[in-house]
């Protein structure tokens, strides 16, 4: 992704050369336009088939000081992530050059304080952020039932026209669908307790062979935004994984940032007291190699630090 303070949607280009003619209504029609297509606007590159422009559009309804695009999507460097407005409407964009096959995420912060970005003031600023309105797409992160202070937060998506199909993502009819229990878990070495959803594949019977076992970080995540008992269901289903069992574990809202940040004592907890339990009550193998760790963010950190720590339990890491 290629952001230049210099680089202009031809589109745009188009339609400021209108507007300083005097042809005022081309703002009118731009925006119907808009509205009826969605935004960003989305153009092709003469001669480069791996990027498009990508123009993320604000219109203005008060008087604003500025506009910044924020998310992972686009770094967290303001000076950079500024939109411009177009002479005095308005109008208000920001045009990078992206990979055609991104996916992503992002948010709007109008009147932004311009202040770098810092874990101090992450959750001050993300709460002053807002959806793109004129982007239908959205993504939503549920409220974490376990923390009282959180809440839903409302984010657009962006897709672009060569983004990877996902097909494993929606129930489809005629599969076989595993089951799901909540489990709470109390650790005495942590000193707290924690959800740990567990799923089994259709057809479970703890009578055959050990089933492999698949351990997620940050679990409710791999519920709500990632629909993973679906996957699973989706791809036993076509013979590309083997039966298994699949443990999606919570941490503490209050001690997620320190359990997942190659935490010693946390990956003794999975190995002295989770993977214990989860033998007792649970048909699930002792074979390293078929017991994977995974996770994202920092849950991804941390499968790699479990991997690396306790080889002997997880012999396999998806980070």
């Amino acid at each position: 992704m290629i952001s230049q303070a210099t680089l202009v949607s031809p589109c745009l280009a188009a339609l400021q050369e209108e507007l300083l003619y005097g042809n005022h209504t081309a703002l009118v029609t731009f925006w119907r336009e808009i509205t009826a297509q969605g935004a960003p606007l989305i153009e092709t590159i003469p001669g480069d088939d791996i990027h498009v422009l990508v123009t993320f559009l604000w219109q203005a309804t008060e008087e604003i000081q500025n506009v910044v695009v924020a998310g992972a999507l686009v770094g967290w460097n303001i000076s950079e992530n500024q939109m411009s407005r177009m002479l005095n409407t308005d109008l208000w964009y920001k045009t990078y050059i992206m990979r055609s096959d991104t996916r992503a995420i992002y948010r709007f912060s109008p009147n932004d304080t311009l202040l770098p970005w810092s874990i101090d003031n992450m959750e001050e600023r993300l709460a002053a952020c807002r959806r793109d309105p004129l982007n239908p797409r959205t993504f939503l992160f549920p409220r974490n039932q376990e923390d009282p202070w959180s809440s839903e937060i409302h984010m657009s998506a962006l897709e672009l026209p060569a983004a990877p199909l996902q097909p494993w993502i929606m129930p489809r009819a005629g599969v076989p669908k595993g089951e799901l229990k909540l489990h709470h878990i109390h650790s005495h070495m942590l000193r707290n307790s924690r959800r740990a959803w567990v799923y089994t594949p259709p057809g479970y019977e703890p009578s055959a062979e050990p089933y492999g076992l698949l351990l997620l970080f940050d679990g409710s995540a791999y519920l709500e935004l990632i629909p993973t008992p679906t996957i699973l269901d989706n791809l036993l289903a076509e013979g590309l994984l083997p039966p298994m069992v699949a443990v999606m574990l919570d941490s503490p809202p209050e001690s997620r940032n320190h359990e997942l940040t190659c935490h010693r004592l946390f990956v003794d907890f999975l190995v002295q007291e989770l993977v214990p339990w989860l033998r007792r009550h649970y048909y699930i193998t002792a074979d390293p190699m078929k017991t994977i760790v995974g996770g994202s963010s920092a849950g991804g950190l941390t499968a790699a630090y479990t991997g690396l720590h306790a080889s002997e339990i997880f012999g396999n890491v998806l980070s």
